[in-house]
């Protein structure tokens, strides 16, 4: 259960005990039921199935969702230090159940940041005591024809009045109307029972002009698509959300137009560095795998890792994922502990990382040779998983772009 060798020699017994007790889920639960998981040919019945509930009731017995909520809430009351270190060793066990576990609290994770008694009753404490998997998150941003463009708060472009989203909330006294959708790329969106909601309030601002809300996904008006079907990250329930007079609380708007775009930021700078943390635990798990496979695979008379050019290609994978944490987890540490963060360096440290996981996960496959195009292995499987995580949470290319107005 060593794991990697943590270069922080200041660790507390407790931080090192947060992490091995999270490998030993994701070791004992999330990688053996992603890799099942994956093999099913209809994502509904993945979703249906005993064991993709199992997962999420293990993760909720372990408080695994409540990650971004204070320890005031019930929550897990994580430093982010201990919450990158969680979401290295969920990614490393399985991307798919990392993204789904934590996406799962974000309507009570913003409903804590500007509580009120009747949030704390309806959202917050429910969440928090929830141990069964039975009550979760979804977050719906994303639409048909907008996405990563949804994520460039204070860019030029971002005001432009001829640009906004089609999702939509218009004020009817105490109450919000919702009408719209949101695109098949909503994580957790055919199982959830709650959506953070990213509508366009004022469209006369652009894609600024919008707010952020909780919709309740048993209300009249709401539908859901079918579960998406895609390359990677399977277990990772996707799908589209449809509004159609759907009223909400004027108090479940949590953030108006005013404040949107700051609130955008920090969205996006916490989600950032998630994805980044997760890719790189992903990154070591194709890395070990590969290491692993080049000790006892025999080439050409002798082991594979006693071959120059594995050498090589191994430790130029090892230094990526050393390089990949630090900066991972300098970014999470700053902009969790600040406010408002600096966007740049949780864009950077995304885009930085799901290259290193893609990257590593490309060579552990070359290493594996045919093998790696098997499904007996795993590493064809995190190398369509890493994949993905050059899109998710906003395409890197894009991402740099807005990154890069920032500097």
């Amino acid at each position: 259960m060593k794991g990697y060798t943590d270069l922080n020699i200041e660790l507390t017994s407790e931080q090192i005990a947060i992490k091995e007790e999270t490998r030993r889920f994701a070791k004992e639960v999330l990688r053996p039921a992603s890799l099942e998981l994956d093999k099913m040919d209809d994502p509904q019945k993945m979703m249906d199935s005993p064991l993709f509930k199992q997962v999420f009731k293990k993760g909720y017995e372990l408080g695994y969702h409540t990650v971004f909520l204070p320890d005031s809430w019930g929550g897990l009351g994580s430093d982010p230090l201990e919450t990158h270190i969680i979401f290295e060793e969920l990614g490393w066990g399985s991307m798919d159940f990392a993204v789904g576990i934590g996406v799962s609290c974000f309507p009570s994770f913003f409903a804590s940041m500007v509580p009120s008694d009747r949030l704390a009753d309806e959202i917050i404490t429910p969440f928090c005591e929830n141990k069964d998997g039975s009550i979760i998150g979804c977050w719906g941003i994303t639409e048909p024809d907008h996405g990563t463009d949804t994520l460039s708060p204070f860019t030029p472009g971002f005001s432009n009045p001829k640009i906004s989203g089609q999702a939509t909330a218009t004020r009817d006294g105490d109450e919000y109307i919702i009408q719209g959708q949101k695109a098949a790329w909503v994580s957790n969106a055919t199982i959830a029972t709650h959506c953070l909601l990213y509508p366009t309030i004022d469209a006369s601002m652009g894609m600024a002009g919008g707010g952020i809300c909780i919709v309740p996904l048993d209300l009249p008006g709401v539908k859901r698509g079918k579960p998406l079907d895609k390359l990677g990250q399977r277990a990772l329930n996707q799908g589209e959300l449809f509004f159609d007079n759907v009223r909400i609380p004027a108090e479940y708007m949590l953030v108006d137009e005013e404040s949107y775009e700051a609130m955008l930021d920090i969205t996006l700078s916490t989600a950032n560095a998630a994805i980044a943390a997760m890719s790189v635990g992903l990154a070591r798990a194709a890395y070990e795998e590969a290491l692993a496979y080049a000790k006892q695979r025999v080439q050409g008379g002798k082991a594979l890792f006693e071959h120059q050019m594995i050498k090589h290609k191994l430790f130029n994978m090892f230094t990526k994922i050393e390089a990949a944490r630090s900066l991972s987890r300098a970014a999470m540490i700053y902009n969790y502990n600040n406010t408002p963060p600096m966007i740049e360096y949780s864009i950077a440290s995304k885009v930085f990382c799901t290259d290193v996981a893609f990257e590593v996960a490309n060579a552990a496959v070359q290493i594996f040779g045919g093998n790696g195009m098997s499904r007996e292995y795993p590493v064809e499987k995190f190398l369509r998983d890493a994949r993905a995580c050059l899109i998710e949470d906003g395409a890197n290319d894009s991402l740099m772009i807005t990154a890069a107005y920032h500097l």
